[in-house]
């Protein structure tokens, strides 16, 4: 059974009218709030995620705290990996560590499959806690796709620059699509459990695929990507794409058979929708603004939202996660201001 009372986000992201601009806030559950600081001086990320009961309260939190209109569920991109055979550690400070990483198309043919009712039980039972119980808003599931799981797969963590997994794309094209076919097939049977589980909509993390040029998404991406989102077709929840510093690939992302086109700070949406954006939008405010008095969050946010409602399919959101410094009664007010703001505009 399902709780949802607050469709207000997917019917934004399916471009249908709507009373006033729903909002949510990548990384709104986590490190800018003082509950969630208590929790982790007890517990790491990774033994939260295993707690179905104490990541359904982490996830829903600022649902509860700001109004936001969508909850996103607490989790790390990195959740599948282990299930292929990828040992990867979240170290603090650092972010993922693997200590086994792909260096040829034979490293690539011995990576497995997941099957998530076996590999992460404990999503699935977070996710339906949250959808059966806890949520009047819609829960967004997420996965990281192919070529963000491949860079760190390839430099063995966190990367700068991704010199390491370009290198391996351009000279070993073979095992680059191999590691692709896996990584789609990971992703497709990953997301279709977490829709099955419960889950509204779906936010694909291509966190650094920025890094590549047009031409080279198109080759070496875009195809996974596309097979990813036509098999996912089916499971009619709409669809959200989000990169940073991916400006340059908006338009290739309109292409693909999903909904909403994430936007960082650095694309204004009006340029978006002149650049021939025709799907939904969702940004994208800085994070760094919300640091500011609250007149230049204000302002910041009306100029967004003003180009933001000059057609339907709107959702607001930051250009990149919330920060740790970032206070929540900030973000409770910017969400007062956008709901007071749109429907007074509407």
């Amino acid at each position: 059974m399902s709780m949802v009372i607050n469709d207000t986000f997917l019917k934004a992201a399916r471009g249908e009218q709507t009373d006033y601009v729903p909002v949510w806030y990548m990384r709104q559950a986590g490190r800018s709030q003082p509950e969630y600081r208590a929790i982790k001086e007890k517990y790491s990320l990774f033994e939260i995620t295993h707690q179905p009961e104490l990541c359904a309260y982490v996830t829903r939190l600022p649902v509860e705290q700001y109004g936001v209109d969508a909850a996103i569920l607490y989790k790390d991109i990195m959740t599948p990996l282990p299930a292929i055979g990828v040992d990867v550690e979240i170290k603090a400070g650092i972010g993922p560590v693997i200590s086994n990483p792909i260096t040829s198309l034979a490293d690539v043919e011995k990576l497995g499959e997941i099957h998530p009712e076996e590999d992460v039980p404990y999503v699935l039972e977070t996710i339906k806690l949250l959808t059966e119980e806890q949520l009047k808003v819609p829960l967004i599931g997420f996965a990281g796709a192919p070529f963000t799981m491949a860079s760190y797969m390839i430099e063995g963590g966190p990367s700068k620059n991704y010199n390491k997994t370009k290198a391996f794309m351009y000279s070993e094209p073979k095992a680059w699509f191999a590691l692709m076919d896996k990584l789609g097939d990971m992703t497709i049977t990953y997301v279709k459990s977490q829709i099955k589980a419960g889950v509204k909509a779906i936010q694909i993390f291509d966190s650094w695929v920025g890094a590549l040029n047009v031409e080279d998404y198109r080759t070496f991406i875009k195809p996974v990507m596309n097979r990813i989102f036509s098999s996912l077709r089916e499971e009619n929840v709409p669809f959200i794409m989000f990169g940073v510093g991916a400006s340059h690939l908006a338009l290739e992302w309109n292409d693909l058979p999903l909904d909403v086109v994430g936007l960082d700070w650095r694309l204004p949406i009006s340029q978006a929708r002149e650049m021939g954006i025709t799907k939904a939008v969702q940004g994208n405010l800085d994070p760094a603004i919300l640091l500011s008095p609250w007149e230049v969050i204000e302002e910041r946010a009306k100029a967004i939202l003003d180009q933001g409602m000059a057609q339907p399919g709107y959702i607001f959101n930051l250009g990149h996660g919330v920060f740790p410094q970032v206070k929540p009664e900030t973000l409770k007010r910017l969400t007062d201001f956008i709901h007071e703001y749109s429907a007074s505009k509407k």
